[in-house]
């Protein structure tokens, strides 16, 4: 018969093959991506970084090398997968997150309440900004986000604001939209057109954030994928002022295309009417021209009397518009 101790150890022995096999299993979701942990240290895939795929093409030589992380050997989703007592699985959700501009992770009282952002304008006009972002993990660079930072969604909106209100404290209307109606009234440019500016230019504004956050995921492994600005509003004590500048500046350019655009309808007329006149001028011309070439073929075949009888009759022609006469003595 057994002992005590006999039956001790197999029941350490059962628990531990029970522990090994059956909590050793694991599966790895649809919207998931996981890495191996080995006595503290992931998993990698080789010798390789992210240097030496795209992602670098997105930093400069200094960011480059800062920004250097290694790139793990990435567990895709099915199973159910196998791992050891002393491997740790560490799980990510790669799905796409939608948040406001505003949120700030670290404080929930920031950006009032984390509803609208506040920018400063070139001409010293402080703006709200409200909008969307979406952003989600970056499986290329998934070493970042897990090891390197420590919040890395809080990096990413620090990152974003950033480029955002340097983005509306320089921004400026395109030369290319200038028309020449305005750069008439170019003395009128003012805070209202600034922040108009940047209202009629949302577009512009958003590819250029799109464009600016493409390095988000070499610095974080986070990829921005869309920002969206849908409001740029000024204070609500300036509401009212900036939109009577605005009422004024819309009136003056209107007059202004109206008086341009009578120059030019005048400008067209007198034109048509000069190309008519010397349309006739030149019917004229050229019938007296040919008048006097078949006198000259007349004369030059010694029609000297058909020349004289056509005098004549020209002259009969002439006295019957003629009011009055002057007879020499």
């Amino acid at each position: 018969m057994l002992d005590d101790l006999t039956y001790f150890f197999i029941g350490v022995a059962l628990f531990l093959l029970f522990y090994v096999l059956f909590r050793g299993f694991y599966v790895v979701n649809q919207n998931e991506r996981a890495v191996k942990i080995i006595f503290g240290r992931a998993k990698r895939k080789g010798g390789r970084t992210t240097d030496d795929i795209v992602l670098s093409k997105a930093l400069n030589d200094e960011q480059k090398e800062r920004y250097d992380y290694p790139v793990l050997d990435v567990i895709q989703p099915g199973g159910p997968y196998f791992k050891w007592p002393w491997e740790k699985i560490q799980k990510v959700s790669i799905a796409t997150y939608t948040s406001n501009m505003a949120f700030d992770p670290e404080s929930p009282n920031a950006n009032k309440g984390n509803t609208v952002l506040e920018a400063v304008t070139k001409d010293q006009l402080n703006v709200e900004l409200s909008g969307q972002i979406r952003y989600r993990v970056s499986e290329r660079n998934i070493y970042a986000y897990l090891f390197a930072i420590k919040n890395p969604i809080a990096h990413v909106m620090g990152y974003f604001v950033s480029v955002l209100r340097e983005r509306i404290a320089n921004y400026e209307g395109s030369i290319e939209e200038t028309t020449e109606a305005d750069s008439q009234t170019a003395y009128l440019r003012d805070a209202s057109i600034s922040i108009n500016d940047l209202r009629k230019n949302l577009r512009d504004i958003n590819d250029h954030m799109d464009s600016e956050c493409i390095a988000s995921e070499a610095r974080y492994g986070v990829v921005m994928e869309a920002s969206l600005i849908t409001g740029i509003d000024p204070p609500n004590d300036v509401e009212s002022a900036l939109a009577a500048i605005n009422t004024a500046h819309n009136q003056i350019s209107s007059d202004i295309s109206l008086a341009q655009a009578s120059a030019d309808q005048r400008t067209v007329q007198a034109k048509r009417a000069l190309e008519i006149e010397t349309l006739k001028a030149e019917s004229e011309t050229e019938g007296i021209k040919l008048l006097a070439k078949e006198l000259e073929t007349l004369k030059s075949n010694g029609g000297i009397k058909a020349l004289e009888a056509y005098i004549k009759n020209a002259k009969v022609a002439l006295y019957d518009q003629t009011k009055v006469i002057y007879m020499a003595e």
